[in-house]
């Protein structure tokens, strides 16, 4: 069993300062090791990222977490995930503006605040 695991993370916006010389001021790409069953919760310390500036979060293309609901801190990563950390003040990445795949957790996050997501506005 591996020890460690290797992630790709993505900071966007003014977090992109938590990313150290990888900033490229308005992202950073970082290629990070983290301990075997690290979670969401553990790579957002060891950033020293402030869990009130994390908002919009996507964890192999899959929306994860909304600003203020905190769905994916126990999520378990996993060797080879790709998550993508966007600042609160940043905007929706237009990518995924319609038909994002949301993560399990964040759906019921979001079932037990009864808020849902609108892609579009008719």
């Amino acid at each position: 069993m591996a020890t460690m695991i290797k992630i790709e993370l993505w900071l966007y916006g003014p977090l992109a300062r938590y990313g150290g010389p990888a900033s490229q001021g308005s992202h950073a790409r970082l290629d990070m090791e983290l301990p075997a069953g690290s979670t969401l919760r553990d790579l957002v310390a060891q950033l020293e990222l402030p869990l009130e500036e994390k908002g919009i979060t996507f964890i192999n293309r899959q929306l994860s977490d909304m600003p203020g609901l905190a769905a994916d801190l126990e999520r378990e990563l996993a060797d080879g995930d790709r998550v993508a950390i966007f600042h609160t003040k940043s905007m929706w990445p237009f990518q995924y503006r319609h038909e994002a795949a949301t993560s399990r957790e964040l759906q019921q996050a979001m079932d037990r605040r009864q808020v849902g997501l609108r892609h579009s506005y008719d």
